[in-house]
């Protein structure tokens, strides 16, 4: 029996056909349709005994008796169906958020409410109501997101994107839209691709606000991670290099990688990109490049739009906002380890072996192993997918952070197989 239900299990309020829950629920609804038919039943046949040897004695009490019956049946049905109704609102899980609380704020429950479709059900969908896009996880962090949403509207939003940021590492994704003007900073000194690229980003043209840092030369002294070690540098340094010279065997030179895809490489996906020099490097080889990135201790998206390239503020623990089979490459670096159970980085592979096409490129590029069983359990990992290996080195090199100590990674380049 089909039907659609509404669900927030992955962090999203979208629409989906029926799954087991709202099979039982089915079922449910076919047993009380059948109880209530065979009392209906019951209803329209059943005489008192007093009344077999004329069945016409009493016709107005039969009468009577019979529309107390079907009113007894219409409120059963009635009730039935508010029962099954909450039943099956409980076992999807997407109707949590208590609205009711005092300290909520006015524009979140606004936001939050149900809208009932103008011409009511859709016949092809059977929807009958809209339901917000907001992260299932909001709930559980109520407060800050009540903090979020509390502003004049049509005013200027508050200052506050590292409450945002905050919000969507806690799960909270996507965030409610709100209706307040984000705030604007002047940006002179663009230029055009190609020129940039590689030119300079202005200190003045990004948002310094939440941040320890104020300016560019105080990020390029710091190692704000293992692939973004003074990454911000565009004039001269590692990043100047990046993918068109190798430092060691695990580093892969960009147009190697590129003559092993099939059937050519035009766009790709870069997870955790830092500054965004790897899809600088493949908009040079006319390749567009998307790249996956948070504002962690630094303004990695304003930064990377300078560049004339394509941020996407997202956090991994959420679904990619892509269709099936779309990209014909995958670049991922150390930001690929996810911390957390080893469900985690699971769900994570299968998510961008989804997006990626049949015979496209995963390049695995400098993944960190801190310890033997780590790369093993990778390794494993890796090997379920059935990923031709067409490069595959697992080499020390000393740490970025010039501790002098080596360290232990693995680069590969492997290809998607055709799956039937």
């Amino acid at each position: 029996m089909g039907s659609v239900s509404l669900k927030i299990g992955d962090g999203t309020a979208r629409f989906k056909r029926a799954t087991l829950c709202s099979s039982a629920v089915n079922i449910l609804m076919l047993f009380s349709v059948i109880t209530t038919n065979l009392f209906a039943l019951y209803a329209f046949t059943f005489s008192p005994k007093q009344h077999l040897d004329n069945p016409f004695h009493h016709p107005h009490r039969n009468i009577s008796l019979i529309s107390q019956h079907v009113s007894l049946i219409i409120k059963e049905i009635d009730s039935s169906q508010r029962k099954l109704a909450q039943m099956e609102k409980e076992l999807l899980g997407y109707d949590t958020l208590d609205l009711s609380r005092p300290n909520l704020a006015a524009e979140l429950k606004l936001f939050l409410q149900h809208h009932q479709l103008p011409l009511g059900k859709d016949s092809r969908t059977g929807i009958t109501e809209m339901v917000a896009s907001v992260g299932h996880s909001c709930e559980k962090s109520a407060d800050l997101l009540s903090q979020y949403m509390s502003y004049k509207v049509s005013g200027p939003c508050p200052d506050d994107w590292s409450l945002a940021q905050k919000l969507i590492l806690k799960g909270c994704e996507p965030l409610p839209r709100r209706r307040c003007f984000a705030k604007t900073v002047p940006k002179p000194g663009l230029t055009s691709l190609p020129v940039s690229l590689w030119k300079p980003v202005s200190d003045k043209i990004v948002t310094w606000s939440g941040l320890g840092c104020k300016n560019f030369n105080c990020l390029n002294s710091k190692k704000l991670s293992r692939d973004c070690v003074g990454c911000f540098n565009l004039t001269n340094g590692h990043e100047t290099q990046k993918y068109v010279k190798a430092r060691s065997k695990n580093d892969f030179v960009m147009d190697d990688v590129l003559a092993l895809g099939s059937g050519g490489i035009r766009i790709g996906f870069d997870i955790g990109g830092g500054s965004g020099t790897f899809a600088a490097r493949m908009a040079e080889r006319n390749v567009t490049v998307i790249t996956n990135t948070l504002n962690v201790d630094a303004p990695h998206s304003e930064f990377i739009a300078a560049r004339g390239l394509f941020p996407l503020f997202l956090s991994l623990d959420h679904r990619f906002p892509f269709y099936d089979n779309v990209f014909d490459l995958v670049h991922a670096t150390s930001g690929l380890d996810v911390e957390g159970k080893p469900e985690k980085l699971e769900f994570l592979m299968f998510d961008l072996d989804r997006i990626l096409r049949a015979g496209g490129l995963f390049w695995l590029d400098n993944f960190y192993c801190s310890d033997d069983e780590k790369k093993r359990a990778l390794t494993r990992l890796i090997e379920r997918f059935g990923y031709k290996k067409l490069k595959w080195v697992v080499g020390e090199k000393t740490d970025a952070a010039g501790s002098g100590k080596p360290q232990a990674y693995l680069s590969a380049v492997l290809q998607k197989p055709v799956r039937i």
